[in-house]
């Protein structure tokens, strides 16, 4: 059975079968060990998702959003 099969079928379960099966899924992943190699390509993606070209904000800049911030919440 291939993974769109599978999806449409687990989605006709009732909730109290599709949460066993997503159970069973997780424990099964349990045992499954992640390569170094994986794991380093998955902190290279993770790390240039966060890059941007912009300097950090300052302290005072930070402080200035957070002031505006407060007064957008609380006005």
């Amino acid at each position: 059975m291939q993974l769109q099969q599978l999806q449409a079928e687990a989605v006709k379960l009732p909730p109290q079968e599709r949460l066993a099966l997503v159970s069973a899924i997780i424990e099964s992943l349990h045992n499954v060990s992640v390569s170094e190699s994986d794991r380093s390509a998955a902190i290279k993606r993770m790390r240039g998702l966060l890059t941007t070209n912009r300097p950090a904000p300052t302290d005072e800049e930070v402080s200035v959003m957070l002031e505006e911030r407060l007064t957008e919440k609380y006005s």
